[in-house]
């Protein structure tokens, strides 16, 4: 099928290919604003103090490499059990199942970005503070850190940052599309009838040698 064909049949079909994809655009729309719930984020920023720091004035490139390792593995060491079931129980919960947690570091730095999302705006900042506390502890006992100190503290957000409602709905949009597109090719491979001479000629392998027109009324 050329490109031609393929406009023709579009053209054809031409409401079909309008209506699905607004239809699905609105079912998108629907579910997105009725049943998903809004999401809230809370960051705390964190600064990796190694005993290093504390030992020396000055610092070394092999310093500053073996910090930055450091800060690495205080980002894993946030997303386990450990630092999560401690936080949990500081907070009086069964566990932090319901709250979204990532953990960002830049590779030049020893600062921390921590954030949780969930449902609640005010238990969000709630978790993300605990999960710092929480940090600074289990890194202190069980890593060669000397403190894992909260820049700023969390916030309960004024606003919710998801979920992407707009992305949805244009995702289901031109989802539609396609669908549509994919439909009327498939009518089209189905549909056995001869439907030009060219596909008589094509099919019976014989000349046209005339034409009766259709007269209307």
């Amino acid at each position: 099928m050329t490109l031609l064909e393929l406009i023709k049949l579009l053209r054809k079909h031409l409401k079909l290919v309008i209506a699905l994809p607004i239809a699905c655009a609105i079912a998108m729309a629907a579910f997105a604003w009725l049943f998903l719930p809004n999401q809230y984020s809370a960051s705390v920023s964190m600064y990796v103090l190694t005993k290093s720091d504390s030992e020396s004035s000055g610092v070394s490139n092999t310093d500053l490499t073996a910090s930055q390792m450091l800060t690495n593995d205080v980002a894993a060491l946030i997303e386990r059990d450990r630092v999560l079931s401690d936080a949990a129980s500081a907070l009086h919960m069964d566990s932090l199942a319901g709250y979204d947690i990532k953990v960002t570091s830049a590779t030049t730095t020893r600062v921390l970005t921590l954030t949780v999302t969930g449902e609640s705006a005010q238990s969000v900042a709630i978790v993300a503070n605990q999960l710092a506390a929480t940090t600074d502890n289990v890194a202190q006992e069980a890593m060669d850190v000397r403190a894992v100190n909260a820049i700023d503290k969390a916030v309960e957000p004024a606003a919710p940052s998801g979920p992407p409602r707009a992305m949805y709905t244009a995702v289901a949009f031109l989802a539609g599309i396609f669908l549509a597109v994919a439909i009327v090719v498939l009518i089209d491979m189905v549909n056995t009838r001869v439907r030009s001479a060219e596909e008589a000629e094509e099919l019976l392998g014989l000349p046209i040698i005339g034409r009766i027109p259709t007269i209307k009324g």
